[in-house]
């Protein structure tokens, strides 16, 4: 009997230190989506503190170790996503850029306007930038709303309350939260079935 409460007592705490991660994670990758979307945010990500005060302690784990360690994969593959997008985005302008050099060197080189058919790609660039902006911004949704979702699952399994577990957010379109404004800032927290 004792040696089960010592154990729901240790993962409980180990719960308590996953749910703290995910609140981190959520406020991180929701105030990189408003920066997305061109709003000026001035959000400080203390995971690394966080970690080297964990390594001091002689503590390593997670919410990925412990909670869903496959969670870790979903947010590399999210991210993996995110990078290729950048990457397209880079040399689509890139390659935008080559065309219209080009057409500025053919009519350089023949005294015509040949600069005209290359200008018609420009756009392009609008598209470009456009794609890059949603493509990132439902990402970042997904990826933030699937943190609230396991967040959720982990307070109710392990019947942790949720108020103490309020995280600060951005973007006000998440479901399952409810929002609150404390000082200028908004606070969110998950709720409860």
């Amino acid at each position: 009997m004792a040696l089960d409460l010592k154990e729901k007592e240790v993962y409980s705490h180990i719960a308590h230190e996953s749910a703290e991660d995910m609140i981190r994670i959520i406020s991180s990758i929701d105030a990189e989506r408003a920066k997305i979307r061109g709003e000026i945010i001035h959000y400080e990500d203390d995971w690394d503190e966080l970690m080297k005060q964990r390594v001091a302690k002689g503590k390593r784990h997670t919410a990925f170790d412990f909670y869903n360690p496959s969670l870790l994969t979903i947010w590399e593959n999210k991210v993996k996503n995110m990078k290729k997008v950048k990457n397209l985005f880079k040399l689509g302008l890139i390659l935008l850029g080559l065309f219209i050099a080009g057409g500025v060197a053919v009519t350089v080189i023949y005294r015509e306007f040949w600069v005209l058919i290359p200008l018609s790609v420009v756009p392009m660039v609008i598209f470009l930038f456009d794609y890059k902006k949603n493509a990132l911004d439902i990402g970042y949704y997904q990826l933030t709303q699937l943190f609230i979702e396991e967040l959720k699952e982990l307070l109710k399994k392990y019947e942790l309350d949720p108020e103490k577990y309020k995280f600060k957010i951005f973007n006000h379109d998440y479901f399952g939260v409810l929002t609150k404004k404390i000082g200028t800032s908004v606070f969110a927290m998950v709720k409860k079935d």
